[in-house]
């Protein structure tokens, strides 16, 4: 309810702002994550040629989200730049709460993929820039499945995904068969688990938006969860999100890892493959879509100077940039935004994962179904899903501990979910 209550705050914001003035310096809200750190080298350039200094502020995901919607909800005017994703954006927009983004005609607006250039408007509309895009896929230690003598195949059933974790699991000697996000947040571990949920045929809610947590796909699709990561993953998965499994899988500690896409631009270990993201029947949803892009909060007194740095930032010159950079490479570049990074020579040299990247964003299903009658594929596209995707998530880490059963766990969730749709007055 906190974003909805706070759309009046943020509408008179925006009527009050000034004209945007010059800017000597911008404060840039960040994802703390490999792309976003790589920016901040790169961008030396950008002060250099413009005089303007970035102050950036990096942080974990769920405490970005929670702090960057409170201050742009509010007009708290801490930040110049914000770091949103594809929930917030149309939403946001719709609301005022950020302003549209119209750039120059060299910017090329038309060559972002179109599912994220979508997934970024409100009524044709662009409100966030893509910094990188995302859908998500199986990484896997090709040495390791060959030596135990399986196979994972694109869009593999669940089970056999099961079984090839259960075969290279070793924990005696550091490997863990599977290592999945088991951290609370809606775009932590919930990212993951709704996929599943989504491909054993299950939503977050029905036609008449009810929620349906207490359904038997849900109760199939945790119990699966549960079960793979208990008996393969690496203890502690309560606490793992992406950074940290990342660092598990550079260390050479997971065999295979289902994950944001974006990933593969990080990995340092060799015999990596790649492959579609599983399903259990249901291929619709088993892949998420995302992106991480940046948005200027409503009256932004620097908003003319905050728009300039997001056309460089997200251009086709700054891909250029990363690529040539001695630190980094093509390998390196952000991804999942732009169809021209695809056609680099160098860039498809450098990174084996392109094919598969491109191919889980363009199959991932954002639009609304009859089994699914919202926007989004990992998250529902309403202002109350952050709210109720925290909770659930709070439950299903309860539920892989052992703190609470899958039972207990879905109906409390079940029970939290109605709630807040009650309150905020879908039925």
């Amino acid at each position: 309810m906190y974003l909805r209550n706070a759309l009046c705050t943020a509408s008179a914001v925006a009527m009050i702002a000034g004209a945007a003035n010059a800017a000597d310096s911008l404060t840039i809200a960040i994802v703390n994550n490999g792309h976003m750190i790589n920016m901040q080298k790169v961008a030396e350039a950008y002060t250099a040629e413009t005089g303007v200094e970035l102050n950036w502020v990096s942080l974990e995901e769920g405490v970005l989200r929670e702090q960057v919607t409170s201050d742009t909800a509010t007009g708290g005017g801490q930040y110049d730049v914000i770091n949103i994703g594809m929930q917030e954006a149309p939403i946001w927009g719709a609301a005022g709460w950020i302003e549209p983004l119209n750039f120059s005609a060299e910017y090329d607006v038309d060559d972002i993929l179109p599912a994220i250039r979508n997934g970024l408007s409100y009524e044709g509309q662009l409100y966030a820039a893509p910094f990188y895009g995302e859908s998500s896929m199986v990484m896997y230690r090709k040495d390791l499945t060959d030596a135990a003598g399986v196979t994972i195949a694109d869009n593999d059933s669940w089970d056999n995904v099961m079984a090839a974790a259960a075969a290279i699991h070793d924990p005696d000697n550091g490997v863990y068969g599977v290592c999945l996000r088991g951290k609370p947040g809606w775009g932590d571990n919930m990212a993951f688990i709704t996929t599943v949920v989504n491909s054993f045929g299950g939503a977050w809610f029905d036609k008449d938006m009810h929620p349906v947590l207490d359904s038997a796909e849900w109760n199939a699709a945790i119990h699966f969860y549960v079960d793979l990561l208990s008996n393969y993953g690496p203890p502690g998965s309560e606490g793992n999100s992406f950074n940290e499994i990342l660092a598990l899988y550079n260390e050479g500690k997971c065999g295979i890892w289902i994950d944001a896409t974006i990933a593969a631009s990080f990995l340092t270990v060799d015999g990596v493959a790649y492959a579609q993201s599983p399903n259990a029947g249901n291929p619709v949803g088993a892949n998420w879509l995302w992106a991480w892009a940046m948005a200027i909060p409503a009256g932004s007194p620097n908003a003319e100077a905050a728009a300039d740095f997001i056309e460089w930032a997200t251009s086709k010159e700054y891909v250029q940039a990363v690529g040539n950079h001695p630190d980094f490479g093509w390998a390196s570049v952000p991804t999942g935004q732009r169809a021209s990074t695809y056609a680099i020579p160098e860039f498809q040299a450098a990174a084996g994962f392109a094919a598969a990247e491109l191919a889980a964003i363009e199959s991932a299903a954002p639009e609304a179904t009859d089994l699914k009658p919202y926007v989004g594929v990992q998250f529902a596209s309403i202002p109350e899903f952050p709210e109720i995707g925290s909770a659930v998530a709070q439950e299903m880490a309860a539920a892989l501990s052992g703190a609470k059963s899958v039972e207990d766990a879905l109906a409390a969730s079940q029970a939290a979910a109605d709630a807040i749709m009650q309150e905020a007055g879908y039925y």
